[in-house]
């Protein structure tokens, strides 16, 4: 049985209409829900992650170390070794005013030692007993360490007995690091150690003495050379008609 070309012809393109309708109806109903769907169906399909233990609270950081990192305009400058002009035979009392004025104005973060130099030395009394005593390398000098700033700089030259610092123009120089070791770590070093005590000895090169003991009483002669550490001189005596060096313990001469 044929079907009648004017019926087939029409109804065709209608049909292909009408599911081309149906699919993109059909597409759109079934894209929707997945669109629609809630984010947490996904999620809740996946394990919870455990919950960590709360971080460490950093480390304290020093005092130190703070300086270390502030900036450059915070961070506290070295102390450096400083040499104070002050009162001759007053060296002692001038250094202890010091250091009690320091403290009382809550300024011990800026000063550090302050010394009065000296070394141990044997001298002898008039009847040959030997005494150990304290010589000042620098009489009339006091050595602070510090840190040099106005607050600084007015409470040392406010201190009764110093009347300025060494340096040029008024304004302080710090000591060379060679004079530093001369005067303040020797010392340190020999009240560690077992010093080597010095004889103290009123004579130089070149002084004229007389002998009153021994041998050559009431000689006269030059003094040749100075040994502290042992007590003793050498004196160029002239004996029959030659200069000759005697060695003599200091007590023995005496100056003419």
């Amino acid at each position: 049985m044929s079907v009648p070309p004017n019926e087939s012809s029409d109804d065709q393109p209608r049909d292909l209409n009408d599911l081309v309708d149906r699919v993109e109806d059909d597409g759109a109903d079934q894209a929707t829900p997945e669109a629609d769907a809630p984010v947490a169906d996904a999620a809740t399909s996946e394990p919870a992650a455990p919950e960590l233990p709360p971080a460490a609270p950093p480390p304290q950081k020093s005092e130190a170390e703070k300086k270390i990192e502030s900036p450059i305009g915070d961070v506290q400058p070295l102390m450096d070794w400083y040499i104070l002009k002050v009162a001759f035979n007053r060296e002692d009392s001038i250094a202890d005013a010091l250091r009690k004025r320091v403290k009382m104005e809550g300024m011990e973060e800026f000063f550090g030692d302050i010394v009065v130099p000296t070394e141990d030395v044997a001298t002898f009394t008039r009847d040959g007993k030997r005494r150990i005593t304290k010589r000042k390398l620098l009489p009339g000098y006091v050595m602070a360490h510090m840190i040099i700033n106005d607050d600084t700089w007015f409470l040392v030259r406010e201190t009764a007995g110093i009347s300025d610092f060494t340096g040029a123009a008024g304004k302080p120089m710090p000591m060379e690091p060679e004079d530093v070791e001369r005067f303040i770590n020797r010392t340190a070093e020999e009240d560690e150690e077992e010093p080597t005590i010095k004889t103290s000895i009123p004579f130089k090169v070149g002084d004229r003495v007389r002998v009153k003991e021994g041998n050559f009483e009431n000689q006269e002669g030059d003094v040749d050379g100075v040994d502290e550490a042992n007590g003793r001189v050498t004196v160029i005596i002239n004996i029959f008609g030659r200069s000759v060096p005697m060695e003599l313990d200091h007590w023995q001469v005496e100056p003419l």
